[in-house]
């Protein structure tokens, strides 16, 4: 390669491009773009696009040696827990 080339341009990928690059859903990557645990993503244009080095950067977080290995962190797609107010009525019979 030419050193004096110049780097190519990020390469991004929408929602069902990305999904099928990391062989997910695209309903599933919707689900962690919404409660924040999926890759880094950017809107150009209205759409949302995600850079491919980012979603191996995501991918590597969830990179594990054995199935006790405590490293992994790529959460599943769901929504966070929600906090329980105890009750302060009367409670009911």
């Amino acid at each position: 390669m030419n050193a004096d080339a110049a780097p190519l341009p990020p390469r991004y990928l929408r929602t069902s491009e990305a999904a099928h690059f990391l062989s997910l859903s695209a309903r599933t990557l919707e689900k962690h773009r919404t409660y924040g645990t999926g890759p880094a993503y950017r809107k150009l244009g209205g759409r949302v696009v995600y850079s491919v080095d980012d979603l191996q950067a995501w991918a590597q977080r969830g990179a594990m040696t054995s199935t006790t290995d405590p490293r992994g962190s790529v959460l599943p797609a769901k929504p966070p827990a929600k906090r329980l107010i105890p009750y302060a009525g009367r409670e009911r019979r």
